[in-house]
């Protein structure tokens, strides 16, 4: 799917204004160490977020399975397919959370745009800096016309309900 212009560059590193220090980079494999423990520690509100869609996170997923989903993301961020950002801590040892950057699944957008932030984080400044600023940055930095924020302008449910693009 050519969902992007074949000379765009996509951000390597971007400071999340009002974020403490936080900043998004794309996710890779080496990323698994602290990654597993982030995801699985916010696995029951993640699932009730991404489950019904992606199947995401798995109660059984292992580490080995976190790892291979992650070096899958880094070669689909490599050939422009689709990009997850990682949430890094301002002293780069901890993850926070993910924002996703994908081609569209259902009808009506140029772009599927979510995030989420770790259980702790939620309500938090950072919750807070990223709803304002992702929006933005997609607006500001990507080539899209029609972005659609999953779990923000439409509910995930409303979402898979969409009819899928043909």
């Amino acid at each position: 799917m050519n969902w992007l212009p074949h000379d765009f560059v996509h951000p390597l590193h971007v400071g999340i204004p009002d974020g403490g220090g936080h900043r998004l980079r794309p996710i890779s494999g080496a990323d698994a160490p602290l990654d597993y423990p982030t995801v699985m520690g916010s696995r029951e509100r993640l699932w009730s977020v991404f489950g019904p869609a992606w199947g995401w996170p798995s109660e059984t997923m292992s580490y080995e399975a976190n790892l291979a989903d992650l070096e899958r993301h880094a070669r689909e961020i490599e050939a422009h397919e689709s990009f997850n950002y990682t949430i890094e801590t301002p002293d780069r040892t901890a993850l926070r959370g993910c924002v996703y950057i994908d081609p569209p699944e259902k009808q009506g957008a140029d772009a599927e745009i979510s995030w989420w932030v770790v259980d702790d984080e939620v309500g938090s400044a950072l919750e807070r800096a990223l709803e304002a600023f992702v929006p933005r940055w997609i607006a500001e930095d990507w080539p899209f016309d029609r972005p659609r924020f999953i779990g923000r302008d439409i509910a995930w449910d409303e979402w898979l309900r969409l009819p899928d693009r043909s």
